[in-house]
């Protein structure tokens, strides 16, 4: 799924190709796509996209007149830059945006459609869609600590609740957690003020690291790379490899869709974390 990086990264992106620009029509290509019936989709033809804002992982097209298009990428949900007039394959396209430059189409591959389009036409209407939670980049430690306190979760669960933290999600919560060295299965109630500043340092410094890193990646470009399983992240995604930091064999835990990854030594004292998935099968 996209995250904060990913999404600060298409953001930039898409601002430099068609801010200030009218968009021509909104071309639909899956029905299930579109979640709402009021504005009417050719309410938004010929409006002038003034910027773009961001709602945890909710991609928000601001358009004079105070109207909205809100697209959630989901797990699949990817975004692409092609030439005016340009056709997309109706087995992963869901729709197309046509503005003057060019065409910004959203795809979704795999069976599981559950990226989602909103188009509202008013600030109070859209304010629905904010879950809450706090940007990292722009709080305070104070900020930070008083919203990871407020509940008592396990760090994983923490900083992915986004009614507490906004924008991070799997990939990039295991790779705040391994970098400071904290077990995903803490629970907040129990951390040391210490543990809290070191996570708040590194969240911030991590998020800020693959920013960059997205931004010369796209070189310029649309970035066409967008994946939550890179070849130089530490532990996320990179079950029984070594640890970049020890070599301890990566070890995850796996929950329906979610998965965490942890490395044992680093971060858990050596512990092995149970597998609730894997608990439930042998009772």
């Amino acid at each position: 799924m996209p995250e904060y990086p990913d999404i600060t990264v298409y953001i930039e992106s898409m601002s430099r190709l068609i801010l200030g620009q009218r968009l021509l029509s909104i071309r639909l290509i899956s029905p299930f796509f579109l979640r709402t019936v009021s504005p009417a989709i050719d309410d938004f033809t010929g409006k002038r996209l003034m910027t773009f804002e961001r709602l945890g992982k909710r991609i928000v097209f601001v358009f004079e007149k105070e109207y909205f298009l809100i697209v959630h990428l989901m797990v699949a949900g990817r975004l692409h830059w092609k030439p005016v007039g340009t056709m997309v394959s109706r087995k992963v396209g869901l729709a197309t945006l046509d503005f003057e430059s060019g065409c910004l189409t959203v795809t979704e591959s795999g069976t599981k459609k559950r990226a989602s389009l909103h188009l509202v036409a008013d600030r109070e209407s859209l304010s629905a869609f904010d879950r809450g939670g706090i940007n990292v980049m722009e709080s305070s430690l104070a900020a930070f600590s008083e919203r990871l306190l407020s509940e008592n979760h396990t760090l994983k669960r923490a900083l992915t609740d986004p009614r507490l933290f906004d924008g991070i999600g799997n990939a990039y919560s295991d790779e705040i957690l391994h970098a400071a060295e904290l077990s995903p299965a803490l629970l907040t109630s129990k951390m040391k003020a210490v543990d809290i500043e070191r996570l708040y340092h590194i969240s911030r410094s991590q998020l800020q690291y693959w920013t960059e890193k997205l931004r010369h990646e796209a070189e310029g470009a649309f970035p066409e790379k967008v994946t939550a399983f890179r070849p130089d992240m530490a532990v996320h995604g990179k079950f029984g490899q070594p640890c970049p930091r020890c070599r301890t064999a990566v070890q995850r835990i796996r929950y329906a869709d979610n998965e965490t990854n942890y490395c044992p030594r680093c971060q858990t004292s050596g512990k092995l974390l149970s597998d609730r998935s894997l608990a439930r099968l042998l009772r």
